[in-house]
């Protein structure tokens, strides 16, 4: 099992281990609600390192990530982030990632670790016939620092101003790179830093009271967030279109993979779509779990858990197009529990979104 360069840390804050895509991964050091609320309410940190670094760079770098990307990256300014996915040419979702331009020539792109060996592929051989180059960032490390105090906290310990840095927009020097991203909802950065300087840097963070957070509580932040995981909520198997990431895609200039694929799944007709859901009642909502509303429509959970700050149980879910939101039902174990359809997120700035 791979190990990234903190592991020895989280091991000493009493961090609970576990398997995570091939990853020894911290899940909690105690309390994963605790964790929850400090990101919510404070500050807490994530140690992200397990994420694969791609820098792409040369004269033709821009046309190839606008091939390789469903989003638009040559609306991008120098250093702004972009979100976007990356399809196959039957449009499904290879991944979903950020990329971060640097200068008309040079981007920093940064992928799921659990994807790392199929997403470097793909880029090897869609690179090809471009006057431009990939590489892999193996040597650095990677944690996130997320919450309302966020900023004010990494700021004296940073060798980088981050005065003028807005949201989805990154700074950087020679050793430091700071995007202004996160999977919390909250406001925050992801640094990314030789791996020989991270221990340092996560010891400082913990020296001044940060929080650090495992993957129970990241999971439980971007639920509430309506932030999609890969492999649950979309795959290579379902597009865009279906799971709540059409606004990912460009409009026109319709000439990255998997565009003639959406454009045919949109005329023949969408009948997919991705829904919030509460349960009503006492339960919860899991991956996989069934929903129906009795009149011939289905779907299934595709996150689901209790949430802490709303303190109910919530799930994103993919439904058939037609389903009678006002109907639908889970099963669990069995019975079938009524649910509301809300509008994503759950959260925002702290606070539920969730009406009574």
């Amino acid at each position: 099992m791979k190990q990234t360069v903190l592991n020895a840390a989280h091991r000493q804050a009493g961090a609970k281990m576990v398997d995570f895509g091939g990853w020894e991964m911290p899940i909690n050091y105690g309390s994963q609600i605790e964790e929850h609320h400090a990101v919510r309410t404070a500050v807490g940190m994530f140690d992200v390192s397990h994420m694969t670094v791609i820098d792409v760079a040369g004269k033709e770098a821009t046309d190839f990530l606008y091939k390789l990307l469903a989003n638009d990256i040559t609306k991008l300014f120098t250093n702004q982030a972009l979100y976007s996915t990356m399809l196959n040419h039957q449009g499904g979702v290879i991944d979903d990632l950020i990329t971060y331009k640097i200068s008309d020539t040079a981007y920093r792109v940064v992928v799921n670790a659990a994807t790392r060996e199929k997403d470097l592929a793909w880029f090897s051989q869609e690179i090809e016939g471009f006057d431009a180059t990939m590489q892999e960032q193996a040597d650095t490390a990677m944690i996130a620092v997320q919450g309302p105090q966020a900023m004010a906290t990494i700021q004296p310990l940073l060798d980088l101003d981050l005065s003028d840095t807005k949201r989805f927009y990154a700074a950087h020097n020679e050793q430091l790179f700071v995007g202004r991203t996160g999977y919390t909802g909250e406001d925050g950065v992801e640094i990314i830093l030789p791996a020989a300087r991270a221990e340092d840097l996560w010891n400082q963070l913990l020296a001044g009271g940060v929080q650090p957070c495992g993957l129970g509580a990241r999971d439980t932040l971007r639920l509430e967030a309506g932030m999609h995981l890969y492999g649950q909520d979309m795959d290579e198997n379902i597009t865009p279109l279906e799971c709540g990431l059409a606004w990912t895609i460009r409009k026109d200039n319709l000439e990255f993979n998997g565009a003639m694929a959406l454009e045919e799944k949109k005329a023949s007709g969408v009948n997919k779509k991705l829904v919030g859901l509460v349960l009503n009642g006492r339960g919860i909502l899991r991956h996989d779990q069934p929903v129906s509303d009795g009149q011939g429509h289905s779907g299934i959970i595709t996150s689901g858990g209790y949430s802490p700050t709303t303190e109910q149980a919530i799930a994103m879910a993919v439904v058939d197009k037609d389903i009678e939101l006002d109907a639908i039902e889970v099963q669990i174990r069995n019975k079938s529990l009524p649910c509301r359809a809300v509008k994503l997120p759950f959260v925002r700035n702290g606070k539920s979104l969730i009406e009574d």
